[in-house]
């Protein structure tokens, strides 16, 4: 399955259907009167979050969403039927903005919640609506209402309780494998992740969910390498585990490279309670594994949590500390949980990128 996070889409909403000009003509009913019926409404447009969908990528196929417009009405005084509704179903997590991609109209967290993007026009009156005492023999009916018309933009956020941030190559795709049921892309070059992946770690018989994303690299937010489209993926977590590669030549200036990135990009990232790990220390021996922790300490002000997804070190001690703050900020009840995560596993499975036809694509990802 690809991946996409960001569709632009036309919708339109039914016409009403338009009134009837009729009279009864009856054998032996000497005056009949009007008995034109109305019009019928016409067909709305909803947009439902529904579970099983991770991508945006049936959007990409059918960008023009169009509900029925209502039928006529008829003599008889038979009403039109209404217009059949569409609906667009989207991944819990998808934010519905504006033609301006700036003004938000709904935000869908809830699998199952539903919201009317544009309503059908009403069905216009028949002329057995307008007879009246003084007016018995009315000769005119109104046309149905235009419906509503937009260009929309969707935009996914997945929704984790905890994200992976770090610069290409920090080890963030093998921590997300090693705790987790995903198998994100792994290779010793930069740039493999390409696409944000999903995975449901469990410490002491609690589950949360992880989100890992493509790498940072200094001017991210300027567009380079791949940018910072999909911090958005991580705006939603309650935790940052910040990972920075023992390899690094210097931990400190790694740590805040990144780190600066979070703070151009914003919403509310630079705010959010952050753990800082130096991962991969398997390579490293006693004295330089000691420098480099000193290093991080100094950039982030915090003491570093030492990792290896290789040998395992340090690996339940860091899940702890991110269910402890998740926990904390009231994401981790015995109800949530379990329910949130079984939905999760449905992003455990590979996700292909839409945007890379090849592994030598120019628009990559990281490990």
């Amino acid at each position: 399955m690809k991946f996409l996070d960001e569709a632009k889409v036309y919708i339109r909403s039914g016409d009403g259907g338009a009134g009837a000009v009729s009279f009864r003509r009856e054998k032996f009913i000497e005056f009949g009167g009007p008995d034109g019926g109305d019009g019928g409404r016409g067909g709305d447009v909803w947009v439902e979050a529904v579970n099983g969908l991770n991508t945006l990528i049936d959007f990409r196929y059918q960008q023009h969403f169009k509900a029925k417009t209502g039928t006529h009405g008829m003599g008889r005084n038979r009403t039109g039927a209404n217009g059949t509704d569409v609906t667009l179903k989207v991944p819990v997590g998808t934010q519905i903005f504006e033609e301006d991609n700036e003004t938000l109209i709904v935000d869908m967290t809830v699998e199952g919640q539903r919201f009317r993007l544009a309503a059908g026009g009403n069905g216009g009156f028949g002329n057995a609506y307008f007879k009246s005492s003084t007016n018995q023999a009315p000769d005119w009916a109104n046309p149905g209402l235009a419906g509503e018309e937009k260009t929309i933009w969707l935009r996914l956020k997945l929704i984790a309780d905890a994200g992976l941030v770090g610069l290409p190559n920090a080890g963030k795709s093998t921590f997300l494998a090693s705790v987790t049921r995903a198998r994100p892309k792994i290779a010793n070059y930069p740039f493999t992740t390409l696409h944000p992946n999903l995975g449901v770690a469990t410490v002491d018989g609690r589950e949360f969910i992880l989100a890992d994303i493509p790498g940072l690299i200094e001017g991210a937010h300027e567009g380079i390498g791949i940018g910072d489209r999909f911090l958005g993926h991580v705006e939603r977590t309650r935790v940052l585990l910040h990972l920075v590669s023992a390899v690094e030549e210097h931990a400190g200036k790694a740590y805040k490279t990144v780190r600066n990135e979070l703070i151009a990009y914003g919403g509310g990232l630079e705010d959010k309670p952050e753990i800082v790990a130096l991962s991969q220390i398997d390579v490293l021996d006693e004295a330089d594994l000691k420098k480099k922790a000193q290093q991080l300490k100094r950039a982030s002000g915090k003491t570093p949590m030492l990792i290896s997804a290789i040998t395992g070190s340090g690996m339940t001690d860091v899940l702890r500390a991110l269910r402890d703050i998740i926990v904390a900020d009231g994401g981790g009840s015995a109800d949530e949980l379990p329910e949130r995560t079984r939905k999760a596993r449905h992003h455990e499975r590979p996700v292909e990128d839409d945007n890379a036809e090849d592994d030598n694509a120019d628009e990559d990802g990281e490990e």
